[in-house]
Order: structure tokens, then sequence, then C-alpha cells
């Protein structure tokens, strides 16, 4: 029976060899660390470079979270891809694996039309028993998703077979929109790294999906808002959002150098190899910038 999906749920970043292979031995270190941080499970997106692996990489990396899990928590798969069929192989795949859900952004290669869309999600959402997680990740790739297809997806199959992560901008008001024409059924997860948790914590998110390399700062900010201590919250939540600024600023590559800079220097990556073509390099000013502010935040977390 799948597991419900709330609370931390980092997004794993993938990493990867000199070779340019996956490390299973980084991989591991990431996982273990993960849980001794406090998080509830985990998940792959876009920040695991799912669509820069082979199909053969991402089907691999499947099986190994499966068993580095070690059924600790509760933990998705994306299987989000350029054609329903390849999206109901990773999906049928996740689910053998013993996934509690998938988490799927449509094709990103053409603007669908509506009705596209949904046949897309009630295609993933017919082959598998799990729930699927309806990613709209158009802050930084693909096209927006129109808020009449969540509502028709959830009046289908209902709050607990189809969940929502919408990163279009505005995210706080269209996370309240989603809620609102839902009368609040749709459990929704937010993306941002961080940078906008606070805010969408108040509008009454199920659980958050940052990247990996601030998740000790992400889980006692997110302890903290459950706990209403205000002056904790913004204690945490300043040098977060100062360090999600950095990498919101070259997009996914920006946030992807600036996540494995920070795992390497906290000894969980061998490497910050990223799979090329990439755009936007770490420049050392950047980097300087960066170890100061994970060092602010070092300094506010619980003692």
């Amino acid at each position: 029976m799948a597991r419900p999906l709330q609370g931390v749920l980092p997004i794993v970043q993938t990493p990867f060899t000199e070779q340019d292979d996956l490390d299973d031995a980084s991989l591991r270190r990431l996982i273990d660390w993960s849980y001794a941080q406090g998080a509830d499970g985990f998940g792959t997106g876009m920040a695991s470079e799912l669509l820069r692996l082979t199909t053969d990489e991402r089907l691999s990396l499947t099986q190994l979270l499966a068993e580095l899990n070690a059924h600790r928590g509760c933990w998705f798969m994306g299987v989000g891809a350029e054609s329903t069929r390849q999206a109901l192989v990773f999906a049928r795949a996740a689910e053998r694996a013993g996934c509690d859900g998938v988490m799927a952004i449509p094709p990103i290669n053409t603007a669908l039309p509506e009705g596209q869309l949904i046949d897309y999600f009630r295609a993933l959402a017919d082959a598998i028993a799990i729930p699927v997680i309806v990613q709209d990740a158009s802050g930084y790739v693909g096209q927006p998703i129109p808020l009449t297809v969540y509502v028709q997806l959830l009046d289908r199959y209902g709050p607990d077979k189809i969940l929502f992560k919408p990163e279009a901008a505005p995210i706080g008001p269209n996370l309240s929109a989603l809620r609102d024409a839902t009368g609040g059924r749709a459990k929704i997860y937010e993306g941002s790294g961080g940078i906008l948790l606070v805010d969408s914590y108040r509008r009454g998110i199920a659980g958050t999906m940052p990247g990996m390399d601030l998740l000790d700062g992400i889980v006692a900010l997110w302890r903290a808002l459950g706990q209403k201590d205000e002056a904790a919250v913004y204690r945490l939540y300043l040098p977060i959002c100062a360090i999600v600024a950095l990498q919101m600023q070259a997009g996914l590559d920006g946030f992807l150098a600036i996540e494995k800079y920070i795992l390497r220097q906290r000894g969980l990556f061998s490497t910050e190899r990223r799979r090329r073509p990439y755009r936007w390099e770490l420049d050392a000013e950047t980097q300087q910038e960066v170890d100061r502010l994970v060092n602010l935040l070092r300094q506010a977390l619980p003692r």
C-alpha cells in the first residue's frame, strides 16, 4: 500500500563520476544523509537531470533508489517524457519498484491543447495504481497547465490519486487559486527551493520538494512553521532565500551548478559534474557568496 506523500520530500540530484556514469556511492551517502536530517522521504524531478539521462539510466536509477530507500520513508519518481508511451514505461517501472507515487511534467517540445494534456495525465493515472503528481514546471521549462485541467483530473480521480505541484509564476496566487477552485480538496506541493516556502506553507500545502543541498535548513524551517515559531522561521528563511536567489539567476542550470557545489562541499558528492550541454558555470565570486550564506544558514540551525 502506498504511503502518504507529505512533509519534506527533497528532490534527489543525480551524482556522476568523472567518467559521466551514475555515482552509486555518492547517491547512497545522499539518501542516508537526507534521512539523518529528518526528511520524510524523497523523489526525483527536474533537478535530478532526468531529461539528460538515457532510458536505461532512468530505469537503473529507479531500482537503485528503491534499494537505498529500504522502506525508510515515502518516495516517488519523476516520469515525465516527450510521449505518453515513454512516460508509461517509467511509471510502470516506478510502481514495480515500490514507489509511493510518480510525478510527471507534460511533454515540453510543444504547447499541448487542453484535451491532449488531460489525455496524457489520464493515461498515466489509468495505467498504475499509485498516485500521480501533476507537475507544472513552467517556471523554468515547458508551458503552464491550465487550472481547468487540474480541476477536471481531480474531479475524475479524487484527491488521493491526483496530486499537484504547480510551479507556474506567480506561485503563491496560483496555489491559492487551485486550493479555492477545488474547495480545499487538492493536495498541493511546492518546489521553489525554499524561497517561497513560507508563503506557500501559509496557503495550505501538503509538503515541500526542495533540493537536497539545503535540506537541514528546510527541515528546520518546516518544523518552525509547524510550531509557529516566527523568530526561528525568519532566522532560517533569510539565508535560504539568499542562496536560492543566486541559483535562480541561471534557471535550472543555476540551481544544478550551485546545488552540486554545495553537496560536494558537504562531502556528499564526489564531483560537481553535470550532464552536458549546459549554459552556465559557477564563477568564483558567486561561489564565495554561496559559502558565506551557507555558513549563515548553519549558524541559524537549531542547536
